[in-house]
């Protein structure tokens, strides 16, 4: 069922020396860091084992050790120049290959890793890995250990960060499994906007929605509960005729829960529960999606661990209409995708933590992945709609009361 695009994250590491002296050549500390590198990936690829293999069939990997994609290059720009003056076409310079969101196909590499050079010494790191090896929890676990490895020397200590491969532990039966359709990937004309949310303007939002006896908003879901409203405002649509799906993580809520270091894709998406009335407030969003997320965790993510309901719900699956056929669908929708929490600042190759970690636009319209900013109380939402709903979302009145879009300097 999973798409086999690939999942395109970058990571930018300010060069700490060229900061404080702009007369050093910062470019002589990047060979030492490149080499250390490589030595540290393929020491990281020899647990992520199946990443350095091939795909067999739609179902298995051919672990054949054939290793990832690496590139290197050179970048004559400062790393702050670039972030203060970034755009859409810049980002995706950064990626190997062009992969970003794209079939990786079915012979190539599960992960390509490109490592730009900035003149002031910086360093951005991107990866591209393929959604059918992974969710996006697995790449970043991936990329906090590598950085591990990288900063590290006593290998024995790191046993226990490893990843679980352990097929004791997965709710999928281990006998035939039945061949899924897969999602098809379709690229849409679609345009991107970058909105950040920093912190105290999420305390103003949680603080509206808990002012109607919503206990405990979450960041995550007022931000949701915002763009949605916006969304449903500015292109002149209705609340009883707009869905919302929201990518869940399984993993704790499974019964029993797996460990958070647990590889595959462990995620699906539900729909929030329907509006009735045409016009709706934040309260009313937010606890939508509560209501989503508990029906749906109650009637299957709870029962994962029985196998004969896996069996049947992957059987179910293998109709293709049960896919396509939902009313849901036919109506005009919006996909949240939260990719926060999971550690993305927290990845330090041994030149300090990164200062802006990202993704580069989705060409899927309506889509809205959701990141940490740095200081850990803010969201940046990657908006990706086609660019006439766009310009009239990007203007709503009560949407930049809330966020900065496109910011070119908050990251550094």
């Amino acid at each position: 069922m999973v798409a086999p695009n690939a999942v395109p994250l970058v990571y930018f590491y300010l060069n700490q020396s060229y900061e404080y002296d702009h007369d050093i050549d910062a470019t002589l500390t990047q060979g030492p860091k490149i080499l250390a590198l490589k030595k540290s990936l393929s020491k990281v690829l020899s647990i992520y084992y199946p990443l350095a293999g091939r795909l067999k069939d739609k179902i298995s990997i051919e672990c054949n050790d054939q290793g990832v994609s690496l590139l290197v290059t050179r970048i004559k720009l400062t790393l702050s120049t670039f972030i203060q003056n970034h755009n859409e076409p810049s980002l995706n310079s950064l990626f190997p290959d062009e992969l970003q969101w794209k079939d990786m196909g079915s012979s190539a590499s599960l992960v390509a890793i490109q490592i730009n050079c900035f003149a002031c010494g910086g360093i951005a790191i991107s990866v591209c890995m393929s959604h059918k090896v992974g969710d996006v929890s697995v790449l970043f676990n991936f990329l906090n250990d590598w950085a591990l490895f990288n900063r590290k020397t006593e290998e024995e200590k790191l046993i226990t960060t490893f990843p679980i491969f352990n097929t004791t532990t997965s709710p999928f039966p281990q006998g035939d499994l039945p061949v899924l359709p897969e999602f098809v990937f379709v690229k849409q004309k679609t345009v991107t906007r970058r909105l950040v949310f920093q912190g105290s303007k999420i305390e103003s939002l949680k603080a509206m929605v808990s002012s109607h006896k919503v206990e405990n908003p979450s960041r995550v879901e007022v931000v949701i509960a915002l763009i949605y409203k916006c969304v449903v405002f500015a292109l002149g649509l209705t609340a009883n005729n707009t869905t919302w799906r929201v990518v869940v993580n399984l993993r704790k809520r499974m019964v029993p829960p797996l460990p958070e270091n647990s590889v595959g894709n462990l995620v699906l998406s539900f729909f929030a529960s329907n509006m009735e009335k045409r016009e709706m407030e934040l309260h009313d969003v937010v606890s939508r999606t509560r209501e989503g997320l508990f029906e749906f965790c109650e009637k299957y993510v709870k029962k994962f661990g029985d196998v004969s309901f896996v069996s049947e719900f992957l059987n179910r699956a293998t109709s293709t209409s049960t896919l396509v056929s939902s009313p849901q669908e036919k109506k005009s929708s919006l996909f949240f995708t939260s990719w926060c929490r999971l550690g993305m600042y927290e990845t330090d190759f041994g030149w300090g933590k990164p200062v802006w970690v990202t993704t580069c636009g989705c060409p899927v319209r309506n889509t809205i992945i959701l990141l940490d900013t740095k200081d850990g109380d803010g969201v940046e939402a990657v908006v990706n709609m086609e660019e006439n709903d766009m310009a009239r979302f990007e203007c709503d009145v009560e949407l930049l009361q809330y966020v900065s879009l496109n910011p070119s300097h908050w990251a550094c």
